[in-house]
């Protein structure tokens, strides 16, 4: 099926049509079905081609939302399209007062599976993932951009016939970190405020640094620290307000020594954090160092080398 690759808009619904939703008809041949799924930016509805019958996600955002974002997301999705472990874009429209993007169907984020598991993963399994996280975040670096909400919601599973593969979405906090053609790096610069998810963000971010590839790497290793652990010390935190909330958490996060957050877990977790937190603003990480931490681990636990399937034990 051919892809629909411009943004025009290809139903001729007005800006100032009040049709509703599921009465459109998004590039002339998806037609939205039920809700599954909402975040900050908007909501997701699964979508069918009426012509081929095939499935898709339609993430669906207000052309009036304050920092519209989609556009920007489909058009980072199309620029790193063909990695593994990117969801397909199809095409993205504005129709009646809604921004909408058509993309591959996948399925429930880490966070849904993690909870299904009675919130418990097998060592073997957050090694397995631990690969996945590097490969994925290595590859949207080499493509000069920084994820920046790396987060166990933003990573799921593949859809059917596809499930081994984890997938990584929600670009819209994305930034590119590099000129593509040069490599300039982009500047160092301070008071920033926090963008993505507290939990999982670094030191250097809640600093209000600007952030870099150190900071993607930093979050999947407190990410990795939570599927261990089951919860992160500085969850559930009470405060008056976001800031305070923050701060509180940027304490915590600090005052916590990486061996206290590491206990009891094999030392390479540790060890991979303290990296992390040693890198320098512009240093590139050295992936395949960390990718060998892990894949040394899952050989020294003795697990079968080329796993058919991530059991979630």
């Amino acid at each position: 099926m051919a892809h629909h690759q411009d943004t025009r808009n290809h139903t001729g619904v007005g800006p100032s049509s009040s049709i509703p939703l599921k009465d459109l008809k998004i590039a002339g041949v998806w037609k939205i079905g039920r809700k599954i799924g909402s975040g900050s930016f908007g909501d997701i509805y699964k979508g069918l081609n009426s012509q081929t019958g095939q499935e898709v996600a339609l993430k669906v955002e207000s052309t009036k939302a304050k920092h519209p974002q989609l556009l920007y997301e489909y058009k980072l999705l199309k620029h790193l399209q063909g990695g593994t472990g990117i969801a397909q874009v199809f095409c993205c429209e504005t129709a009646g007062d809604h921004n909408i993007m058509a993309m591959e169907l996948l399925g429930p984020s880490l966070e849904d599976v993690f909870n299904l598991c009675n919130r418990t993963f097998s060592l073997k399994t957050i090694l397995l993932l631990a690969d996945q996280f590097l490969q994925r975040v290595e590859y949207i670096h080499s493509k000069n951009f920084i994820h920046r909400d790396i987060k166990p919601d933003n990573f799921l599973l593949g859809g059917a016939g596809n499930q081994n593969t984890i997938y990584v979405i929600d670009f819209g906090l994305a930034k590119k970190f590099r000129d593509p053609k040069t490599h300039q790096h982009i500047p160092y610069r301070e008071n920033k405020n926090l963008t993505g998810t507290a939990r999982y963000a670094s030191i250097s971010a809640h600093l209000g640094s600007e952030q870099s590839r150190r900071d993607d790497l930093e979050a999947v290793g407190y990410v990795l620290m939570y599927f261990c652990r089951g919860t992160l010390p500085w969850q559930g935190i009470k405060a008056n307000t976001k800031q305070e909330k923050y701060h509180k958490i940027m304490e915590k996060k600090m005052s916590t020594p990486v061996e206290v957050l590491c206990k009891g877990y094999p030392s390479e977790f540790a060890t991979y954090l303290h990296y992390c937190r040693s890198l320098r603003f512009e240093d590139r990480p050295d992936y395949a160092y960390l990718k060998r931490l892990f894949r040394d681990l899952y050989i020294k636990e003795g697990y079968d080398v080329r796993p058919a399937c991530m059991s979630y034990k």
